[in-house]
């Protein structure tokens, strides 16, 4: 058996089309285009990647992006006062700091300081408390993009036994309640569960996000399984999952890869959620079923 390969390059670069279209018609109705801040504090290499991808995606959207560039040394109660302005800032819908921040700077009190109805990363607790009882609200883009392969893949989710591997604020827990949400029976382990073979190999999804380099053995996947990996370590051979994707590939029914799999799906639906945002704060309708 060799599992299908979920290509979620290629799913991002769908729904990036047709958020480009939506973002067309938004702009005709409202006379602006969505407006996406992004925060960069330092000169973190990897976020200073980050950045720049999300800038290009922005610009390729049609959306307007507000890139605010700080120095490390930036006091916590300057970036609070950018924070604010931006909350302020009629013309921005979204807004995002890029994590990790330095040292020096509670990221909690900056994350908490957004306008939840412009934290299109979703990590707002007000938005985490919206998600857990059902409420309209923003989620992390990561785990919504991953409910979004998992649907296209296997179409109604109800009643499937799944599995998340992680427990962290940013995917482990949300894309636990965005399954729930799904109606799918879920267990959410994580580095210190005991026997997590025999959790994981009665699944039908896996959901990999923990963080450790292909922790997650090929012979622990039920047959047939559709297996999500979450995971992007950098080791001695290249870029690897959280799953042994070569012992998994052989008996699981489909498959993200690292890279090309979950990846690209987040800045998809960060440009999603800024979308959203815009219509909600112009009182615009808009067509969900396309997003």
């Amino acid at each position: 058996m060799s599992a299908d390969i979920i290509d979620g390059k290629a799913f991002a670069l769908a729904l990036r089309g047709r958020i480009a279209d939506q973002v067309t018609a938004f702009a005709a109705a409202a006379g602006r285009p969505p407006g996406l801040a992004v925060v960069l504090v330092g000169d973190d290499p990897a976020s200073a990647v980050y950045v720049r991808s999300k800038g290009k995606a922005v610009k390729e959207a049609g959306m307007e992006g507000f890139e605010h560039r700080l120095p490390a040394t930036v006091s916590q109660d300057d970036l609070l006062a950018l924070v604010d302005a931006l909350n302020a800032d009629v013309n921005v819908d979204g807004i995002l700091v890029q994590l990790p921040l330095p040292s020096h700077i509670d990221e909690r009190a900056v994350t908490t300081r957004i306008d939840p109805d412009k934290d299109v990363d979703g990590f707002h607790p007000v938005n985490a408390g919206r998600l857990a009882t059902g409420l309209e609200g923003f989620v992390p883009c990561t785990p919504l993009g991953c409910v979004m392969l998992l649907r296209d893949r296997l179409g109604d989710l109800t009643g499937l036994d799944a599995v998340v591997i992680g427990r962290s604020n940013i995917v482990g827990k949300p894309m636990a309640q965005l399954l729930i949400r799904e109606s799918c029976t879920v267990t959410v382990a994580h580095s210190r569960t005991k026997d997590l073979s025999s959790i994981v190999c009665r699944a039908d999804i896996v959901v990999a996000a923990v963080g450790r380099p292909e922790m997650i053995r090929g012979e622990w996947i039920k047959p047939g399984a559709t297996v999500i990996d979450v995971g992007i370590n950098r080791t001695e051979d290249g870029l690897v999952g959280d799953v042994d994707f070569a012992g998994a590939a052989s008996v699981a029914g489909a498959i993200t890869p690292v890279p090309g799999g979950v990846g690209p799906m987040t800045i998809a639906v960060l440009l999603r959620n800024t979308l959203l945002s815009a219509h909600r704060r112009a009182q615009i309708p808009y067509d969900r079923d396309a997003l």
